[in-house]
């Protein structure tokens, strides 16, 4: 064994090449915010520091209402799916239009994993950028939506990136309805996930960052809101109540996050989102992926379980290797099950019952080409006579 160990790091020495190691998959960040939040502005930023760096991305673009692209895409549904004709051709409005046009081009899912596969093997891309409707519930909660997550999911080690609009979230109560749509993301996709607060050029994010930590500055803040000074609460003792009860509830979740402030305007704090993101692809490979193989393997395992009950059923349908046995059919109520109940009614009214359906059937069939030919015979013989006669 160590003779056949030091011939091949010999050999290995003597071509001067290194053992081949697998090269690790290229991330995928899925950008999801509102509409206004700064989200393609925040990926055209993306795009430049990558390309500024030399480590091109692979950008997917599955906004299908979107006019014009501050940067070019590698794969566009615009491309596949005329998203104003279809909503002309099924008659339906703006959202209803672009959860039509996700579904029809998550029909290519499988075309698009494989391109992505072919693009990551060559090494020609250092990670995957994929833009998202501003609709966030025309994505995040749509079938289609999950199709289009799960497929990448399952192949690349996916982050979701949600943007927030900085200067639209300085109160308790905006901020707290950004906290539960991302906890709702969350829950939905069940990825990595790093909060991004945008435009920190117009309005520092410290004071989020702040009430994500400190539980006693957000109540500060809350109180200052109840008492009308800010937007937003102004005096509505339930809605500080309720606000106060969900920050105690959202606190666990705030421990699984990462929070990063960045201006996609300046560029400030890109290379922190990128520190990130590794991060969170090293929790992907170590919480999410397993999850994910164990949630498949469930679902594989039920289908096959379905199947063989299925395949159990047309069996015993069919009497497959049942020796001509039949068997006690299920008594389904009551009603059935009346052989110990005394009978009402004549009883020379009541037809024999064979204990065969089978014999049965070919006793009466029997029964009646018998009688047929007897009266066909009688008949004969009637004719005859009457002829001769």
């Amino acid at each position: 064994m160590a003779d056949t160990m030091s011939a091949s790091s010999s050999t290995s020495a003597a071509t001067g090449k290194a053992p081949a190691t697998e090269q690790p998959l290229p991330p995928a960040v899925i950008c999801i915010g509102m509409a206004g939040s700064g989200k393609t502005t925040f990926m055209q930023r993306l795009n430049a520091h990558l390309h500024s760096a030399h480590e091109p991305p692979y950008i997917i673009n599955l906004d299908p209402a979107v006019r014009t692209l501050p940067f070019s895409s590698n794969i566009d549904i615009r491309d596949s799916v005329n998203y104003r004709q279809v909503m002309s051709s099924y008659n339906l409005g703006p959202n209803g239009g672009i959860m039509t046009s996700l579904n029809l081009f998550a029909t290519k899912i499988d075309q698009v994993v494989s391109i992505l596969e072919t693009r990551s093997k060559s090494h020609e891309i250092s990670r995957i950028l994929i833009d998202t409707p501003g609709q966030i519930e025309c994505f995040v909660w749509s079938a289609s939506g999950a199709i289009l997550t799960d497929a990448i999911a399952s192949t690349f080690p996916t982050v979701v990136a949600y943007v927030i609009d900085t200067p639209r979230t300085t109160s308790p109560a905006t901020f707290m309805a950004n906290m539960l749509y991302a906890c709702s993301i969350l829950y939905k996709t069940k990825l990595p996930m790093i909060l991004v607060f945008n435009k920190t050029d117009a309005q520092d994010a410290t004071f989020a960052k702040e009430w994500m930590t400190d539980f006693e500055a957000f109540q500060a803040a809350l109180r200052e809101s109840e008492d009308g000074n800010e937007e937003g609460v102004g005096g509505s003792g339930y809605m500080a109540s309720l606000l106060n009860s969900m920050s105690l509830m959202l606190d666990e979740f705030y421990n699984h996050l990462d929070v990063v402030a960045v201006s996609a305007m300046t560029g400030q704090g890109i290379d922190e989102f990128f520190e990130a993101v590794q991060k969170k692809v090293v929790e992907y490979e170590k919480d999410y992926k397993p999850e994910m193989e164990m949630l498949r393997k469930k679902r594989e395992d039920e289908k096959l379980e379905k199947k063989q009950k299925e395949l159990d059923k047309l069996m015993k349908d069919m009497a497959v290797g049942d020796s001509g046995k039949k068997e006690t059919p299920v008594v389904l109520s009551d009603v059935e099950s009346d052989e110990d109940e005394p009978m009402y009614g004549d009883p020379s009214d009541e037809e024999e019952v064979d204990n065969d359906p089978d014999e049965g059937l070919k006793a009466r069939y029997q029964k009646a080409l018998q009688e047929t030919s007897q009266n066909a015979m009688e008949d004969a013989k009637e004719y005859i006579r009457k002829s001769q006669g």
